[in-house]
């Protein structure tokens, strides 16, 4: 039985089949011509018709070859971009996508990369210089061709050699290894024109803010303190997003980091996945590198909240100053003045920052590094497409930007940055407290007799090791930790470990190192106090001073209410 979709053709004419939907037309455009359909775009092509044939043995083999198709109908013949454009050639770049910057940035030549085919159509069919054309359509032909230019991937590729730090990760099989081969020794890294054009916004945005900004009002991206890979991605494509879109010369668009610069030494992660997608880390600012209450005071501050839906409390005085507030989930309490809010949708920001992206400009996806950045904050937003939440959206996007994940596949990227995350190897003994750090502070009642406020801090480490290991780890380990009490200021510091001991069950202890013994008493009599909620086993290791004492917790005890505990005691404390 013949299906609705077979022609009648004379016998022995060849068969071919094409596909009316207009998405496949660019996914057969780099090897095969759309086979007797109308072009998505409807531009003057040349009216000669070639006779044109094709082997069924090139199927297989059509790179590097010429071949020709029957063009009975109309087909507009474009210079490939690249197969990723071709596949979202229904989102063709507006023409006003790319805003021009005169004067403030440096020019860029995108380069067109052509197929490997060549089609035997003479060049009248897709040039407008060798047409009749009007002016009218020849102006709108270069519009267009600037459009889908614009970001267009130039790409190049180094080879670097050497002793790889991914030796210890247990990567999962792969197609993308079994195609690229995984080398211990060698790895070709992509350069591509995305993100050269993100490292340059970025080092013009570090040279405005190094030179105070002047005439320009600031809008500053921001995620929630303690930036993980998914804020992180997600504050500075966000900003690189609106710097882009807004058109706006008199506004100047800023990512900043919310960490200091040295604790980001500490996140082995972060700087892996920079480095991986080549992004230049002195050119990103951190929140100790920009005085933002300075900018609020004269009335030039504007902020965008990234990934939550209010300010941490350290910022929380420039609340007034949010104008926007970009993936917080429905039902969270917002700032009541801000009207411009993008709800998650239980999906991860970078998904939805790739979707914006894929409708704007989604040449730039098409870069390995640029999709790598979004793809990691999803895999990880998701436990890798894993957990409950992860929506159809997720997966649709990490799909599309698959080629982010290069030779280890999205499981062997997302397994990379988890080992990445847990990898204290090369960090110091302080390096590995402030990875994950909170602190307390509490200002006391006035001394009458000198007039001045008693001021204690309370601080909390979280390591994923035995305190034992974490001694071991260095010579001078106990002078570490105590050094790095002395550089935060802290009263009390108190190190909570979680791990998986060799049986998999997880096991929980605390270090404790006060600025003297009384308080070290102090504080070991307000645990034990609350023996009920935080029962500790004493933990004997040597090597540890007298302001230290070590436990093991006898039943589970979340982080959460250990927090709860320091701070209940550093209420106590007179300072």
């Amino acid at each position: 039985m013949r299906s609705s979709g077979d022609v009648l053709r004379p016998q022995g004419e060849p068969y071919v089949r094409s596909r009316e939907n207009p998405f496949f037309n660019g996914l057969l455009r780099g090897d095969t011509r759309s086979i007797g359909v109308d072009s998505a775009f409807d531009f003057p092509v040349g009216s000669s018709g070639q006779s044109l044939s094709r082997s069924e043995s090139d199927i297989g083999n059509i790179r590097g070859k010429n071949f020709v198709l029957d063009a009975s109908k109309h087909v507009a013949d474009f210079p490939v971009e690249d197969s990723f454009s071709d596949v979202l050639e229904p989102f063709a770049l507006p023409s006003s996508g790319l805003k021009s910057k005169a004067g403030r940035s440096t020019s860029f030549s995108f380069q067109s990369i052509q197929s490997d085919s060549s089609v035997g159509l003479d060049d009248q069919t897709g040039s407008p210089e060798s047409t009749s054309w009007s002016n009218e359509e020849r102006e709108g032909f270069h519009v267009l061709d600037f459009a889908q230019r614009s970001f267009a991937e130039s790409k190049s590729y180094t080879v670097n050699t050497g002793k790889s730090s991914l030796l210890r990760v247990p990567l999962p099989q792969s197609a993308a290894s079994f195609y690229n081969g995984v080398s211990p020794l060698m790895e070709i890294v992509e350069s591509c024109q995305g993100m050269k054009r993100l490292n340059l916004y970025l080092k013009e945005r570090r040279d405005d803010v190094s030179s105070g900004v002047p005439g320009r009002f600031l809008h500053v991206v921001i995620g929630q303190d303690g930036s993980d890979v998914g804020s992180l991605a997600a504050t500075i494509m966000y900003a690189f997003y609106s710097n882009e879109t807004l058109g706006d010369e008199q506004i100047c668009t800023v990512p900043v980091i919310n960490m200091r610069r040295a604790d980001f030494s500490s996140h082995v992660d972060l700087k892996w996945l920079l480095n991986s997608c080549q992004i230049d880390e002195a050119s990103l600012v951190f929140i100790d590198e920009i005085d933002l209450s300075y900018y609020d005071l004269f009335g030039s501050l504007k902020l965008v909240l990234v990934n939550g839906h209010k300010l941490p409390i350290k910022q929380e005085a420039l609340k007034e100053a949010v104008i926007e507030i970009f993936s917080c989930r429905k039902g969270e309490s917002v700032y009541p003045w801000v009207r411009d809010v993008t709800f998650a949708e239980d999906c991860s920001s970078c998904t939805l920052l790739a979707e914006k992206f894929a409708l704007t400009f989604p040449q730039i996806l098409a870069g390995r590094g640029f999709s790598r950045l979004l793809l990691s904050g999803i895999l990880l937003d998701t436990a890798n497409l894993s957990l409950p939440h992860c929506t159809s959206k997720d997966k649709y996007m990490a799909t599309l930007l698959i080629n982010g994940a290069g030779r280890f596949g999205c499981d062997g990227l997302y397994q990379i940055l988890r080992y990445k995350m847990y990898d204290v190897s090369d960090l110091k003994v302080t390096e590995i407290l402030r990875k994950d750090f909170k602190k307390w502070t509490r200002i006391g009642n006035p001394d009458n007799a000198r007039l001045r406020f008693s001021v204690s801090h309370v601080g909390m480490s979280s390591i994923g090791m035995p305190v034992g290991q974490l001694l071991d780890h260095e010579d001078s380990s106990t002078q570490e930790i105590k050094l790095f009490q002395q550089l935060e200021k802290l009263h009390v510091l108190t190190i909570v470990s979680g791990y998986y001991d060799v049986d998999k069950n997880f096991k929980r202890e605390i270090l404790v190192s006060a600025e003297s013994v009384e308080l070290k008493k102090n504080l070991l009599h307000f645990f034990n106090s609350n023996a009920s909620q935080l029962p500790l086993k004493v933990l004997p290791l040597p090597g540890l001073r007298n302001e230290m004492s070590a436990f093991e917790i006898d039943k589970f005890t979340s982080r959460k209410n250990i927090e709860r505990l320091l701070e209940e005691f550093g209420n106590t404390l007179k300072g």
